[in-house]
């Protein structure tokens, strides 16, 4: 399996070979949905917390007798019903939402993903993304002259989740000159994952024989044991 390589300023810069392991994975629909779930179930903080009738101070007399006066019955001003009073079913934070994912069902998941987007040609292959010096103004350019030369002209028209950046290791110039871009995100290889690939429409990877490298390290799991397809 082969692909064009792109220079960072829009020109094709040769060829590179990609490990099928990486990105011949059939989809599997089932697989990144739960996936996808339980990782956005483990990003969920449970912090969000209300106080029950039994929680909120005040509300041990009665606020009036039970018969006799002509109004409805009560207990406490700290029924929900009333002003001041605890919250109904509400969330408590000791919740927790969190759930064990498979490491390998993990990998598969990525996968699967990366495979999806190869074969939907959302992916763009840069020998070398590398500024001059950290500034917006010459991502910006990048980004511009990427979407010419591949003919992925909504890449840099896109106004939201337009791109997500690969790079093999941390590289502040990067870092620094995509950080003012809402629509764009840079992200090493060792940290993307599933949700990251689906939230963007496209995959910029950076320098990559060494960003597939890493990548095929984190997938290792699946391919040694199994048949990924």
């Amino acid at each position: 399996m082969n692909t064009k390589i792109y220079s960072v300023d829009g020109k094709e810069a040769g060829s590179i070979d990609l490990p099928t392991s990486v990105f011949e994975v059939s989809w599997n629909a089932d697989l990144v949905h739960g996936v996808v779930l339980m990782m956005q179930a483990n990003a969920r903080a449970g912090t969000a917390s209300t106080k029950g009738r039994g929680d909120v101070s005040g509300g041990g007399k009665k606020p009036w007798k039970q018969k006799g006066t002509g109004r409805a019955r009560h207990g406490s001003t700290r029924s929900p019903i009333w002003v001041g009073g605890g919250a109904a079913h509400g969330p408590k934070s000791e919740k927790d939402y969190s759930s064990k994912i498979n490491k390998k069902v993990k990998a598969k998941a990525l996968a699967t993903v990366l495979s999806k987007k190869f074969a939907d040609t959302e992916m763009i292959f840069v020998n070398a993304l590398t500024l001059a010096e950290t500034k917006t103004a010459l991502a910006k350019t990048a980004i511009k002259a990427l979407a010419t030369g591949t003919g992925k002209t909504d890449l840099a028209t896109k106004r939201k989740n337009a791109a997500l950046v690969v790079i093999p290791t941390r590289d502040e110039a990067v870092e620094m000159s995509f950080r003012n871009f809402g629509n764009i995100e840079v992200v090493q290889a060792k940290d993307i994952n599933p949700v990251d690939l689906l939230t963007y429409k496209y995959v910029i990877v950076a320098n990559p024989a060494d960003t597939l490298s890493i990548l095929e390290k984190r997938i290792a799991p699946v391919a040694a044991t199994a048949n990924v397809k």
